[in-house]
């Protein structure tokens, strides 16, 4: 059997890490590996670094962007998400999100340079502007990412600063929905509303964001004049639908069967972000615990003849990291918050890591942040 991977960057990303890159708690390297090593040792695998822009089903060939082409018996697409600005494709110049290598370093950049330039600005207002941060999405992706700004601010900068007071920096949580966390139960979206506004996180629910422009973000009829604004406010899926005929679904993702086939082609599959699988009538998040089993399943079904049998996901529990030693994390009715959560946050993401360097390395960085408050990654490129 010979496998062929087409992918535009040659890493592998562990994405769910990106907001510590984002705020300067881990490097790009810890959480991302070459495709090229991580396949090393298997010898029937070919890396190629193109990016798909078509697929020809009738010839059965994917189609790349230098013009080449390449035939395929059969097909997995694995294209995964994209954050979605809701029709405004504007705003991700103005509100980067935490989706690439490059996503990240740009938000580190906006963050760490936002503090300096308050440092030599000696007009109060703009001063504030600039200490002024807005994270738009109350789900995972915004929580955790308010949570390490607001500790960023509040410890880890402090006493580097001669004219201003790092911990003074506003950081502001918007979230359209009534509570944060809207796909965990109500008790944990309470408490991490409860935990954020402990740790000076301004949390902002039931408005919409109307405006985001160079002078801030408005919510509701409100202006908020900040620096730096944070996208999180959710994800669909990247290309890929329009190369199978397309998609009923609102958030672009591919209906797929029981065994992950692609609804109407026969040899071709879907996983991950870019794939609608129900479980038990409702459809699987977009988490790399769901793409991970998937990947898993489909690469052992196909090795062997015959159609796949029927994927069943088992999940590790769903879990989110607020701040420093506090998180929720729910397994079915079973509800945890606080130490433990975050204990068994920092488990599930550090088994989830590719290799056992990347989980050395990022699991002896959290230790050593958590008794020093240090970040090794505070630099503006």
């Amino acid at each position: 059997m010979h496998v062929t991977v087409v992918d535009r960057r040659n890493h592998h990303l562990f994405q769910p890490l990106l907001y510590q890159v984002s705020t300067a708690a881990l490097s790009p390297a810890d959480i991302a590996a070459p495709i090229r090593r991580v396949l090393a040792r298997a010898r029937n695998v070919n890396v190629v670094l193109a990016e798909v822009v078509e697929v020809d089903m009738l010839q059965r060939r994917v189609l790349l962007a230098d013009g080449g082409h390449l035939p395929f018996d059969d097909l997995v697409l694995a294209t995964g998400s994209v954050y979605n600005y809701f029709a405004h494709p504007e705003w991700a110049r103005l509100a980067p999100a935490p989706k690439s290598i490059a996503d990240a370093r740009t938000i580190r950049r906006r963050l760490l340079k936002a503090f300096e330039e308050a440092e030599g600005c000696a007009e109060p207002g703009r001063r504030a502007t600039l200490l002024t941060f807005v994270v738009v999405g109350g789900g995972p992706t915004g929580v955790e990412m308010a949570g390490t700004i607001a500790e960023l601010a509040r410890y880890t900068l402090r006493g580097n600063f001669r004219r201003i007071n790092p911990a003074e920096a506003r950081v502001v949580l918007v979230e359209a929905a009534p509570r944060l966390l809207s796909a965990f139960p109500e008790r944990l979206g309470s408490y991490a509303q409860r935990t954020l506004e402990r740790i000076g996180v301004e949390v902002l629910l039931g408005g919409a964001v109307e405006i985001i422009d160079d002078d801030g973000v408005v919510v509701a009829g409100q202006r908020i004049a900040a620096e730096t604004v944070i996208w999180g406010a959710g994800i669909r899926a990247e290309r890929g639908a329009e190369w199978v005929g397309g998609t009923a679904d609102r958030g672009g993702r591919i209906p797929v069967d029981a065994n992950l086939a692609v609804k109407g082609h026969a040899n071709v599959y879907a996983l991950g972000d870019v794939a609608l699988f129900s479980h038990n009538g409702v459809p699987l998040p977009a988490l790399a615990q769901v793409a991970q089993q998937q990947g898993q399943h489909l690469g052992r079904a196909l090795r062997t003849p015959g159609a796949p049998p029927a994927f069943r996901y088992r999940t590790k529990g769903d879990t989110a990291v607020i701040g420093r030693h506090a998180a929720v994390y729910v397994y079915g009715r079973f509800q945890l918050t606080g130490r433990i959560a975050w204990l068994l946050w920092s488990i599930v993401h550090v088994y989830l890591l590719i290799g056992f360097e990347r989980r050395a390395s990022v699991m002896s960085q959290w230790i050593w942040r958590y008794f020093t408050f240090e970040r090794g990654a505070r630099l503006i490129d």
